[in-house]
């Protein structure tokens, strides 16, 4: 089966298609138009994407409750998954759409794509089902989980370069080599007719869409969704999505076309696009209604949501129309919600999120579950300066009262004042970070908010440590006890004042219990006593302080 779009013989110029500017008298909005031939405008797209082929590879995705997120928003929120497809990514759909409508000989030559991931796997599965071979040129730095997946596809794989760029560069030389056609990942007309068919399911799924929130990459699912969207349901809000650090939509609408940016992020891989498409500008410019942008940490939250409502993991970009939707209800939702009640209309917004794809590598949880309770405004991070005396870090628990500390690292070096970094669980969020900022003040305590400090939270939390002073007797004991609020301070008071504590590295991941390393300031007669006090305690530990790992990087 083919779409009505015309097949043609692809170069390699991605702003080859012909666009054509006609108005449009209902909305008064550009039409562009893809190839020459179709004087309608819209209405060539429409027809292709209500006629694109993807089913032969793609499925129907749900359209699943968020009820968890809807009561925290106001909104009702449910999540388009498109992380289920069969590559667990929306790009099948452009990707077979695409190959489809390749002639027999463009198919025996054989198509090129350059991906970071997601539209490789799109590529590789058409090719296979269409007898097509493919090859794909991936970044080094392509995340595993989906390098194994092409190969697994059949696609032949080449890794080649740092980013998309250097990769996109070269794969280009290859496929003029080659003279294979060029499969482009966003700026190509087939590949956006068949993103399109995602906003073709929203319309026939639900009967009332207030907004629809669509990340942004490269423009391709956006483009084909606006199309569709402001063609039949223009009253229908399209916010774009982009990560902070590659807002290359948000870039070109400010320069009025597309522009390169000075240097993507890679976070959001799947997003790290450098300059939007043409041909996505053109349809994008005057059907997105707005444009909001997330950092890493927002990013991490969002997944944690996305988990948290179905129980999936998604990646990076797939939460990313998650973050944009928290991020817009913070800044606009009330405005919004007060403009539909002027119109009369009571009922709740009921927003749709697109998550977009579900390949994550797992060693990326941990940098996920690190940023997330920061990205959700939920812990708070300060550097604060305490008296270096015994029973110090007790009246400095104390000073919290019933505040969960989420981290406390701390390391002796022979000073009147301890500096320690410490992590605390906040309820009301961001204000909440003023009001500790004051506590600490008013306690005696010098603080630093290092919350928004992003060499804080990657390197110095880890870095914290260092050897015992020279002549320091030292023992470090391991702890495990039962977590709850207010369990360190219960520890602390279990312990008493009378110890110099010299280490404290405490860390709450959330899980059932809480972890310490603490080292104690010892004189050999007072080693009976602390043994003692121990012996107490109904918690388990560990004398660590043979450990070889502890002796190589923390003894004197």
């Amino acid at each position: 089966m083919s779409t009505p779009l015309a097949s043609r013989d692809e170069s390699l110029d991605a702003a080859e298609a012909v666009r054509l500017k006609l108005p449009d008298a209902a909305r008064g909005r550009p039409v562009v138009v893809p190839f020459p031939g179709d004087v309608q405008g819209e209405s060539a797209w429409l027809r292709a994407i209500l006629t694109a082929p993807v089913y032969d590879v793609a499925q129907r995705s749900a359209l699943t409750p968020a009820t968890r997120l809807s009561a925290r928003l106001g909104a009702e929120v449910l999540f388009k998954r498109e992380d289920q497809q069969p590559v667990f990514s929306f790009k099948l759909r452009g990707a077979y759409n695409k190959l489809a409508s390749l002639n027999a000989a463009e198919r025996a030559r054989g198509v090129l794509a350059v991906s970071a991931g997601n539209h490789a796997q799109g590529v590789a599965l058409a090719g296979a089902r269409l007898g097509i071979s493919s090859k794909i040129v991936m970044p080094v730095t392509t995340p595993a989980i989906k390098v194994e997946a092409v190969r697994a596809l059949g696609g032949e794989i080449v890794l080649h370069g740092d980013s998309y760029d250097a990769a996109a560069a070269y794969g280009l030389r290859l496929c003029q080599q080659e003279k294979r056609v060029w499969i482009h990942p966003f700026d190509d007309a087939h590949v956006i007719a068949g993103q399109g068919t995602v906003a073709m399911e929203l319309i026939q799924q639900c009967d009332r869409i207030d907004a629809v929130f669509v990340p942004v990459g490269g423009g391709g699912l956006a483009a084909g969704m606006a199309v569709y969207l402001k063609a039949l349901r223009p009253e229908i809000l399209l916010i774009a999505v982009e990560p902070a650090d590659a807002a290359c939509l948000q870039y070109a609408l400010h320069h009025g076309a597309p522009t390169p940016l000075p240097q993507v992020g890679l976070f959001v891989d799947g997003c790290a696009v450098r300059e939007v498409g043409k041909l996505n500008f053109e349809l994008l410019r005057e059907r997105v209604d707005a444009v909001v942008t997330v950092d890493t940490d927002q990013v991490c939250a969002a997944i944690k949501d996305v988990f948290e409502d179905p129980r999936s993991i998604v990646e990076p970009a797939g939460a990313l129309a998650v973050a944009g939707m928290k991020q817009y209800a913070a800044q606009r939702g009330t405005q919004h919600a007060a403009q539909h009640a002027a119109h009369g209309e009571a009922r709740g917004q009921r927003w749709i999120a697109v998550l977009t794809g579900a390949n994550m590598n797992f060693d990326r949880l941990l940098h996920v579950t690190e940023r997330a309770e920061v990205g959700e405004q939920r812990e708070a991070l300060f550097g604060v300066t305490i008296p270096e005396q015994p029973g110090s870090f007790l009246g400095f628990c104390r000073s919290l009262g019933s505040r969960t500390i989420t981290e406390f690292n701390y390391r002796y070096a022979a000073q009147a004042r301890a500096e320690v970094y410490v992590g605390l669980k906040l309820k009301r969020g961001a204000s909440e970070r003023a009001e500790l900022s004051a506590l600490f003040a008013e306690s005696g305590y010098r603080c630093q908010d290092h919350t928004d400090n992003e060499a804080a939270k990657l390197h110095v939390r880890h870095l914290l440590g260092g050897r015992a002073p020279a002549g320091l007797r030292e023992r470090l004991i391991r702890f495990e006890f039962p977590e709850r609020p207010g369990a360190l301070l219960d520890f602390l008071e279990s312990l008493g004042q009378g110890w110099n504590i010299t280490l404290f590295h405490y860390r709450n991941h959330g899980a059932a219990y809480g972890r310490v390393l603490c080292g104690f300031e010892l004189p050999e007669d007072q080693d009976r006593e602390l043994e003692q006090v121990l012996a107490r305690l109904a918690w388990r530990f560990e004398d660590e302080t043979q450990n070889p790992a502890l002796r190589q990087f923390l003894s004197a």
